[in-house]
């Protein structure tokens, strides 16, 4: 009998298994499909970390996802044991809340460093089966250090940033979802409970918190306009006339205005405090001395905010004048004697060569400078505390902004929901304003524009 040929292409090969067989070897257990690549030490150090992960996350995941669900059943209490009094211990809401984020992110990086195991055995047995060569412990070892170096070096900062920046935020964001706040929901002697949006709603809609956080919010954003626009265009006018032909000394100028950058801000702060000191301050002293009236500079809420606006020009020209003085020597000379040839005036000039050129380079600094102004804690909280006080505002006085409100929330009053509930709309405010602003810049739009 004829026996039928089978072409040598359709005879099963058992080699274009090695990829799904590594891979299904790695789900099953992690590192088993670099134990079959026999890439050996990877695959011990892999099984390792997957009996570590297990170890910590099989105890703690369920108590995890109930402490989060529930933030605990039972209230810290007094009991009678033996006939005595003691106090039994209860659930504390916070840390449950704060311990679930934690196990819940060792899962993702556990579940993260699974998927990864599956990929990496999945690629070395489709190489196996292109007849490349499985890489030994010396060989991986080389070409982490080669290729992937940078991701191996990565790794560490960003598990630092995943629990030491990502965790918190999670745990601020949750914490504007219930009503942990005092006097009636401060764990252990009370549970936390969650509540959804009715932080939000109260802060928005009830009254005696709709008008602070109206009041405190307009505030904020007349204060970060104009200490934005004072700081910058005065830091223009400065540098322009700096850079003026036939001004001498420039060198000395320079130097002159540069010292209020160059002295740390606390101090100049706290003297500009004192400075401005209603009873005793030299400035309302030398007022009276030449026979004005003394003006309630802190104690006013009109001319408090009028004092940390110049205080803060103070601060905030100089930074802006020396980003400036970078930028006019940038600008081509070609451009201002084409200009002139044309009959140009110094007006036009300024208005067609020189400030275009400013606004395209120094529009990111702009909006980061609105950025830092909206939260800028530190003018407002050494000159004036928020201060003067009003009456119809919770917990706030009449310059505070938004970020100090929320400091006062939180550190003096233990209103923590309602403080979370504020960053996350002082975030929401600023990552708008800025992602909005800085893609419609020409920075942005024509970053090659200068090369």
């Amino acid at each position: 009998m004829r026996q039928q040929h089978v072409p040598v292409s359709a005879q099963p090969n058992r080699e274009k298994q090695h990829r799904m067989t590594a891979a299904i070897c790695s789900i099953i257990l992690q590192g088993l499909g670099q134990l079959y690549n026999r890439q050996w030490i990877k695959g011990i150090v892999l099984l390792l970390l997957e009996g570590a992960g297990l170890a910590y996350l099989l105890p703690r995941l369920s108590q995890a996802v109930w402490g989060i669900w529930t933030l605990g059943e039972n209230t810290q209490r007094f009991v009678k044991v033996n006939g005595s009094t003691v106090l039994q211990k209860g659930d504390h809401s916070i840390f449950l809340l704060l311990d679930g984020i934690i196990v819940l992110l060792v899962f993702f990086v556990f579940v993260l460093v699974y998927i990864l195991n599956i990929r990496d055995a999945y690629m070395t047995g489709l190489a196996r089966e292109q007849g490349k060569p499985t890489l030994g412990a010396a060989a991986t070892m080389r070409n982490v250090m080669d290729k992937n170096f940078p991701y191996l070096f990565l790794s560490i900062p960003a598990l630092g940033i995943l629990f030491f920046t990502i965790m918190p935020i999670l745990f601020t964001v949750t914490i504007a979802f219930t009503n942990y706040a005092a006097p009636d929901h401060i764990p252990p002697a009370k549970l936390v409970d969650w509540v959804g949006f009715k932080t939000f709603t109260d802060l928005i809609q009830l009254k005696s918190w709709s008008q602070t956080f109206y009041g405190v919010l307009t505030w904020t954003v007349i204060w970060a306009v104009l200490a934005t626009v004072t700081t910058y265009f005065g830091g223009v006018l400065v540098a322009l006339l700096i850079e003026q032909k036939g001004i001498r000394f420039k060198k000395l100028w320079r130097t002159i205005f540069i010292l209020p950058y160059a002295i740390p801000q606390i101090i100049s702060l706290l003297l500009m405090r004192n400075l401005f000191n209603g009873q005793f301050g030299p400035i309302n002293t030398y007022m009276r001395a030449f026979g004005l009236e003394g003006l309630p500079w802190l104690t006013d809420p009109f001319w408090a905010k009028v004092t940390v606006i110049v205080v803060n020009m103070w601060i905030g020209i100089p930074v802006s004048m020396v980003l400036i003085l970078g930028v006019l020597t940038a600008i081509p000379r070609d451009l201002y004697e084409a200009a002139e040839v044309d009959g140009a005036s110094a007006f036009q000039k300024f208005k067609i060569i020189t400030m275009p050129f400013i606004l395209f380079a120094t529009t990111p600094v702009l909006i980061m400078q609105f950025a830092g102004n909206f939260n800028n804690f530190n003018v407002i909280f050494l000159l004036t505390n928020g201060n003067p006080l009003r009456g119809d505002y919770q917990y706030a006085g009449a310059t505070d902004l938004l970020v100090t409100w929320l400091y006062k929330l939180t550190l003096d009053n233990n209103r923590f929901n309602m403080a979370s509930a504020v960053g996350i709309i002082i975030f929401l405010i600023i990552a708008t304003f800025s992602i909005w602003n800085f893609r419609r810049s020409k920075s942005f739009k024509e970053e090659d524009m200068i090369q």
